[in-house]
């Protein structure tokens, strides 16, 4: 099936307000704080057709959503495009995918002075389809209260996620897995390296855990205004490189590096 890029995952555990104010101090424009029906919460970074989700628990939630405090903090979901969320688990079971039943589920909106529900549902792989997170299938019923324009610029210049990168100590079974998956659509890349491989491509700024067999490690932003990252980086201590044509940020606390291809 053709794989169209819908949100990246960041989990953040009990942790959303610290990693928030990290793409805050970045120059990402966030949405307000939003309370999900199934007990996580979140921000949301916005571009056109996409974005990139900050999720975490509250600290005193009446639910909490064990799988997120299963998955290690850090980049830990990648989701694409569903029209028909019934259609799609159907087509996953006839690929060989074992999948959970369909999840319906909302959250409040506060935008432009209005409130209303943006409401969503879900196909997800069986935990463990993929060793480097979960991965799964979002259908949006109600796009108009999730992309809304004030939301979708940002001060910092970016304009997109163009790529996201795997580390992984098996490459060929890697590949195999998500070819088996479907066609990734060419505006959105996976890149997938070996940890060796991954060391010299981070310029060691960001380690990986080696005791797993895969994970999620790096972003890949299109665009941004060199000077401002860097200052804004090195305002909030986040170790950095910067070459021409390409920044990187590494945010050691969740795991995770950004890159910025100028």
């Amino acid at each position: 099936m053709p794989l169209v890029f819908d949100h990246l995952v960041i989990n953040n555990h009990f942790e959303l307000e610290t990693t928030r104010d990290l793409f805050a101090a970045l120059g990402f424009t966030l949405t307000p704080e939003s309370y999900h029906s199934l007990g996580s919460m979140n921000q949301l970074v916005m571009f056109n057709g996409h974005y990139l989700e900050l999720i975490g628990l509250p600290r005193h939630g009446e639910r909490i959503r064990q799988e997120l405090l299963d998955s290690p903090r850090g980049i830990d979901g990648l989701v694409f495009r569903s029209t028909d969320a019934a259609a799609t688990e159907q087509q996953l079971r006839e690929q060989g995918f074992t999948v959970q039943p369909v999840q319906h589920f909302s959250r409040e909106v506060t935008a432009d002075g209005e409130r209303g529900e943006a409401r969503f549902s879900t196909v997800r792989l069986a935990p463990g389809s993929f060793a480097a997170g979960r991965v799964y299938f979002c259908q949006h019923h109600t796009p108009e209260w999730v992309w809304r324009t004030p939301w979708l610029s940002h001060a910092n210049g970016v304009t997109g996620i163009e790529a996201v990168t795997v580390v992984t100590q098996d490459i060929d079974q890697e590949t195999q897995a998500w070819q088996q998956l479907g066609v990734p659509d060419p505006a959105f890349q996976l890149q997938l390296l070996t940890p060796s491989s991954w060391h010299l491509f981070s310029d060691g700024l960001a380690s990986v855990d080696e005791s797993r067999p895969s994970q999620f490690a790096a972003i890949h932003f299109r665009g941004g205004n060199a000077s401002m990252l860097v200052q804004a980086a090195r305002d909030a201590g986040l170790p950095l490189h910067h070459q021409p044509g390409r920044l990187l940020i590494a945010m050691p606390a969740i795991h995770t590096l950004l890159e910025f291809r100028l």
